[in-house]
Parts: C-alpha cells; sequence; structure tokens
C-alpha cells in the first residue's frame, strides 16, 4: 500500500456543508509593480498528489513565469508546516525537509539572535501587550493565547528564502492541476454536490471554481498547516521588517479568539499566518468569513469544510465575482495579430476582440463580456488566454496571474473540460535571478527603462521588453527568455 492509499479518508459526510480556503504583505518579497492588491492573506500550495485526510492535528512548534503564486490580496503568501507541502510563492520556501527545523527557546529569544534587531522578543511582547490592550484586548485572553509563545526560526528561514530559479509558469501548473488533483475534485463535488449547490446559490459563485480553490490551497484539506497563529505572527512582528502587518493580525487572531471561534491550540496555520483549509490570514477570516453550517461558529479548520468553503465563496462574491460568467477561455488567435493588444492592462468588450478574428480554442465564438484581456504569459509560442472580469476576482484571493489560471483551470477539468490544447514552449529554460536583474539593467542602460532592477518580472518590466522588441523588428509579446536575454547583450556590446 503507497503513501497515498494508507493517508486517512478525509471525513465529511454529505451534510449541509462544503469548504474552501502568499500573505499580501506578510511574507510579500516581490518587487513594487507586483504588490497585490489589499494586504489580507498568505497562500501556500500543498503538494498535489495527495489524497484528502482529516485535518491535521496541530503541534507547536527562465522564463519567468507570469508570476509565481503571490501574496494574496485576501490572505496567504504561506509556507505549511507539513513535510508534503509544496510551496510557490513569490519567493517560494524550500521544501519544509530543507528547512532547519530548530527552534529556539525564550531564554535565546532576541531580535539579534533572529534578524538582526537589538529588542528582544520579551521587550517586544511587553510592547505589544500595552498595545493590544490598549485596542480593547483582554489581557487574560492575551496572556493564555501568548503562553509558551517564543520566536521561531523555522518561521524567519522561511520568510527569508530566495530561489535562485524562477519556477515556469507550466511547472506549476502541472502540479497545481495534477490528475490526483482532479480527480479528487471531481469525487468531491459529486460527494458534496447538495453543500455546493446550497453554497452556489447563497453566494452565486460557481461551486467548481470554491472547489479548485480549496484543491490549490490545501490539496482539500490535506495540508493546511500546523503552525501556530500567533507563534508565527509573533514571529514576524518582532522581527520588525513587517511589523505593522503582523501586529495587525495578530491583533485580528486575537479577536477570534475572543469571538469564540477556535481555541488557540487549534488556531494553527502557515509560516505566514494563513488558516484553514482555504487560508485566510485572520483579517480576512474577521470580514469574510462565515457560519455556514449555524453552529455558531466560524470554524474553517474543522474535518467538515463547509464553513471554510462558504467563505471562500463569500470573498469571492465581494469582490465582485459574476454569476454565470467565465474567468478565462483559451484562445485560437488570428494570423497576423498585434501581441501589442495582450500587453497588461489593454481591456475591450469580447464582441470588440471577436471582431478581430480572435475565437475560443474550438472555434466558437467567445463568451459575451466586457473588459477582457488577452493573456500570452508564455509569449507568442505558448497558449493564449481571454481573461474575463473574474479571472481579476481570483486573483483578489491570491494576487497572482498562475495562480489565477490555475485555479480556473483545475475548476474547468473538475467540471468535465478539456486540458489547454495548445503547448507550452518547454525547452526554455528559467533564468536566474541576476539574469532577470541583468535583463533590466540592460534594457534601461538602452533606453527601455524597467523602473528598477529588483528581478522581478511584471508589468513595468513586460512594458519594457515590448518597447525594445519593436525597435528590433520582433514580435512584441513581452516575454523574458534566454533569447531575449542574449538580445540585449547582442544590443549592448
Amino acid at each position: 500500500m503507497n503513501s497515498e492509499t494508507r493517508r486517512a479518508r478525509f471525513p465529511l459526510g454529505p451534510t449541509v456543508c462544503a469548504c474552501l480556503a502568499l500573505t499580501v504583505q506578510a511574507g510579500w518579497a516581490g518587487s513594487p509593480e507586483e504588490a497585490p492588491n489589499p494586504p489580507l492573506k498568505p497562500i501556500l500550495l500543498a503538494e498535489a498528489n495527495v489524497a484528502p485526510r482529516s485535518a491535521p492535528q496541530p503541534t507547536a512548534q527562465g522564463p519567468a513565469p507570469v508570476q509565481a503564486p503571490q501574496p494574496a490580496s485576501h490572505g496567504s503568501r504561506t509556507g505549511r508546516g507539513s513535510s508534503r507541502a509544496e510551496l510557490f510563492a513569490p519567493s517560494p520556501p524550500p521544501r519544509p525537509g530543507e528547512i532547519a527545523t530548530a527552534e529556539l527557546g525564550a531564554g535565546a529569544a532576541s531580535s539579534k539572535t533572529l534578524a538582526g534587531a537589538t529588542q528582544s522578543f520579551v521587550d517586544w511582547r511587553a510592547g505589544f501587550r500595552q498595545r493590544a490592550l490598549s485596542q480593547g484586548v483582554d489581557s487574560g485572553l492575551f496572556d493564555r493565547a501568548f503562553s509558551g509563545i517564543t520566536p521561531s526560526a523555522r518561521v524567519l528561514e522561511l520568510d527569508r528564502f530566495q530561489p535562485e530559479f524562477s519556477r515556469p509558469l507550466w511547472e506549476y501548473l502541472d502540479r497545481a492541476v495534477s490528475e490526483t488533483r482532479i480527480s479528487n475534485g471531481r469525487r468531491l463535488a459529486a460527494e458534496y454536490a447538495t453543500t455546493m449547490r446550497m453554497i452556489e446559490e447563497r453566494h452565486g459563485v460557481d461551486g467548481n471554481i470554491v472547489l479548485a480553490i480549496w484543491g490549490i490551497e490545501s490539496a482539500y484539506g490535506a495540508d493546511y498547516g500546523n503552525i501556530p497563529v500567533i507563534r508565527s505572527l509573533a514571529t514576524l512582528a518582532h522581527d520588525g521588517r513587517r511589523r505593522g502587518f503582523a501586529e495587525q493580525e495578530l491583533l485580528s487572531a486575537l479577536r477570534i479568539l475572543a469571538a469564540g471561534d477556535v481555541t488557540p491550540e487549534r488556531m494553527v496555520g502557515s509560516w505566514a499566518g494563513a488558516m484553514g483549509h482555504t487560508q485566510f490570514i485572520p483579517s480576512s477570516y474577521l470580514s469574510r468569513a462565515v457560519d455556514f453550517d449555524g453552529d455558531g461558529r466560524r470554524d474553517v479548520w474543522a474535518a467538515d469544510p463547509s464553513d471554510a468553503l462558504a467563505s471562500a465563496a463569500n470573498y469571492l462574491a465581494r469582490a465582485g465575482w459574476q454569476r454565470g460568467a467565465p474567468a478565462v477561455v483559451e484562445l485560437r488567435l488570428p494570423q497576423g495579430f498585434d501581441y501589442g493588444l495582450a500587453a497588461d492592462g489593454v481591456r475591450r468588450d469580447a464582441a470588440a476582440w471577436s471582431a478581430l478574428g480572435i475565437t475560443a480554442i474550438d472555434g466558437t465564438s467567445l463568451p459575451q463580456g466586457k473588459a477582457v484581456e488577452i493573456l500570452i504569459p508564455a509569449g507568442s509560442r505558448g497558449p493564449a488566454f481571454a481573461a474575463y472580469p473574474n479571472f481579476r476576482v481570483i486573483k483578489r484571493y491570491n494576487n497572482a496571474t498562475s495562480y489565477a489560471l490555475a485555479v480556473a483551470h483545475l475548476a474547468e477539468r473538475i467540471g468535465g473540460g478539456n486540458p489547454f490544447v495548445a503547448g507550452w514552449p518547454r525547452a526554455d529554460r528559467p533564468l536566474a535571478r541576476d539574469e532577470i536583474v541583468e535583463i533590466q539593467r540592460r534594457l534601461t542602460s538602452l533606453g527601455f527603462d524597467t523602473r528598477g532592477t529588483d528581478g522581478i518580472i511584471g508589468p513595468l518590466t513586460r512594458a519594457a521588453v515590448r518597447r525594445f522588441q519593436e525597435s528590433r523588428g520582433k514580435v512584441p509579446d513581452g516575454y523574458v527568455s534566454a533569447t531575449l536575454l542574449d538580445e540585449v547583450r547582442r544590443s549592448g556590446s
């Protein structure tokens, strides 16, 4: 019996419930041009090929892609604590097996020890306690929540990790929309058909989209992290790089405890503080989580995932989800298409795109819709997509094109849809961060200002690449690759 078969079956009965789960700033390592929307949650993508199981027991303790999953606007740029986690953040943490797991005790817990600062953890906690009590937090609740809490070296190491290479989008999609994840999603869609129908009726969001978020966020509840949320956020706040964000999330976490929705022992999540099946950070939880099963608690950690799923649906609905409208459609572009029209922010009615000869990949007309963008995440040699407003709503959950594309496509596959038809340029090698910096530096020196040399490919860098390509008579697709690197090197020599 393999390890997947041995995993306990996820105990979700056919009840009136269902479920759903890159910290916007709680782990943000991207460039200003890629900065997510409102700072709400962090996100982690668990290993795709695992079977659902019961909720974990808490423990203490290039091509450059369009965008790797990034800090979500509702909450997560995550990093789970499980050894089965596969992290896909803008600066994805290493696999847990590669992470030092030593934790510092209270005696060694100083900022200087952990992050080069000078304030001790004890002093920071004392100051934060005063700030929390001034915000109405009960002193007894604070002391119980922080009992035994010390900084986590593991959280800081995950927060500091910077990958040398970008992960190509197609590799991310291979994992995020794996055959195992598709089959598990279809099975759960059938098992919870009644629940998902009720969620759809109440919130107006496609149930398969909700299931896809659940699948990508935590492998359908198989892994949503096991680090106490108070500890992870306290570590990040004490570290000081994002003290304002982490302290606000800590205050939100304390308010969740005060409401009685969960105990400190059960409030576990990712290293960045994302919680439960659908990875809400505390502030997003307070504003968007719902009590779907009517038991008086908004429990996104329970074995029954209904509150988590309905909460994710509520988040999307509040972000502007359009009932019955598509999120993304694979396209067939006409010969001679002007790839400059696929630039960031260029939006037209679907009818206007159709007038240019653009169709769905199967040759049918595009679904009606306004403010539709053309996406070419791998340039002119990869697939093309029409991104509808619902696509941008998904990005409010996690502000990454790659994440939104994975959610939309997994939802399609769960519903019986087909794989993408066009192929990806898989022979292209990933670029190292210093190579992307070199491209930015050389483009700027050539007069195509990228507005920074941070090694992150965002709208400003892609715009500079398009201008360079046009000046050289190349297809202006904004695609950053080893070929582009060679071209800018030759141009600067």
